[in-house]
């Protein structure tokens, strides 16, 4: 019997960063603004804004250092109303929260975009910014979203976290809104553990989101393309310290000519795990929208004819004896998926009957790219012998 394939680990990081990690660390500059020019971090952001055709990128900590700033950075009041997708991650309302800004959350139906009936009427609400999260690589339908918001003035924000390398009428995702945010954590398309990244073609929001991001003093002059910005906002703006530093771009820099590859392998991956899946009645793997072209690592689908919760369970517990770790989103303690365990937001939990519904019965697993055709056909049968086994008991057959 095969074994079940490992889908946690990522690839390894390229021989190319060894030595500029070893210069590194044996001179000690680990700092993005110690060097006068070309530090790593420098360098990542320049190849990083040229990679994704932007005017501007600004390397962080982190995603949720992105979205925060970018928030931050579009200057709104204290109170202010942000729409959000209801099926992200937790760290989506914890950003708006540290931005001093209130999370409105938009149903999301089953095929995990935003429902647009709702998220235009919540839109005339008082709503002062949208962040739209392609949650999974999910995307939701943006031609139809930035109309909306262009028509009342409302800027939008991309958390792309999940989707670098995915387009929309062949445009990067990221580039759609006033800023996209990218992240660099160790289970996404480029992987440094942690780190993320802000892209924008507008100057003076690169120029707010840098200096926030802790460019002290006249470090931003480190920074290309930007000093009548900067000198509007010296000493203006609140310091958070949220860079990155060397050692991280000196990790990612490497693997940014792997995208492209990593994108197309990804995506095959996908979709023969779907197309297995899509043939069995009891699995339903929602398709693209039509302007979509995905850079998956994972796929999401849901369960068909299992009304009970207990059959899901039982199905998530099936699969995990076959070796397919799966995360029904809505029935696993304390999933930080699932909108009802937001309680650090003020208020009672919002009544979101379609998003809830679909969190009930999706399912969640990854499949990064580096894995073989043969990992994907014991994945695909795991799952479908785990659907079996609760739905028809008289077929239940372990190792097979």
């Amino acid at each position: 019997m095969s074994l079940a394939p490992n889908v946690h680990d990522a690839e390894p990081i390229p021989e190319a960063a060894r030595a500029e990690i070893d210069r590194l660390l044996a001179s000690g500059d680990l700092f993005r603004y110690t060097a006068a020019a070309d530090a790593p971090v420098t360098l990542l952001e320049r190849e990083f804004a040229a990679f994704m055709g932007t005017r501007f990128a600004v390397a962080v900590s982190s995603c949720s250092a992105a979205l925060f700033l970018s928030l931050k950075a579009l200057d709104l009041p204290r109170g202010a109303r942000v729409l959000i997708p209801a099926f992200t991650f937790a760290a989506v309302p914890s950003a708006v929260i540290h931005a001093d800004c209130q999370p409105v959350l938009a149903e999301v139906g089953s095929n995990y975009r935003i429902d647009i009936d709702d998220f235009a009427a919540k839109l005339d609400t008082g709503i002062d910014a949208v962040l739209i999260s392609h949650m999974r690589g999910h995307t939701s339908d943006m031609d139809a979203i930035l109309a909306l918001c262009d028509a009342r003035g409302i800027p939008v924000i991309e958390d792309a976290a999940h989707s670098l390398g995915t387009l929309w009428h062949d445009r990067r995702i990221g580039t759609l809104g006033a800023i996209g945010c990218f992240s660099f954590q160790s289970y996404k398309l480029v992987n440094a553990g942690e780190g993320g990244m802000l892209i924008t073609d507008n100057p003076d929001l690169a120029a707010r989101a840098i200096i926030m991001s802790g460019a002290y003093e006249h470090n931003w002059k480190k920074h290309d393309g930007l000093l009548n910005s900067f000198a509007r906002w010296q000493n203006r703006l609140p310091l958070y310290n949220m860079r990155m530093q060397n050692l991280s771009a000196a990790v990612i820099r490497p693997q940014l000519p792997e995208i492209d590859r990593r994108v197309r392998d990804g995506r095959a991956n996908h979709d023969h795990v779907a197309a297995r899946l899509n043939a069995c009645p009891w699995f339903d793997v929602p398709p693209p929208l039509p302007a979509e072209t995905r850079a998956p690592d994972s796929i999401q689908f849901n369960l068909a004819g299992f009304d009970s919760d207990a059959d899901a369970i039982a199905f998530q517990d099936e699969a995990a004896a076959r070796g397919v770790a799966v995360q029904v989103f809505g029935l696993s303690r304390d999933n930080a998926r699932a909108f009802w365990n937001w309680q650090f937001i003020e208020g009672p939990v919002p009544d979101l009957s379609r998003t809830r519904a679909m969190l009930m019965r999706a399912c969640d697993t990854r499949l990064p790219a580096r894995l073989t055709r043969e990992d994907l056909d014991f994945v695909a049968d795991a799952l479908v012998a785990a659907a079996e086994a609760v739905k028809r008991p008289e077929t239940r057959a372990y190792g097979t």
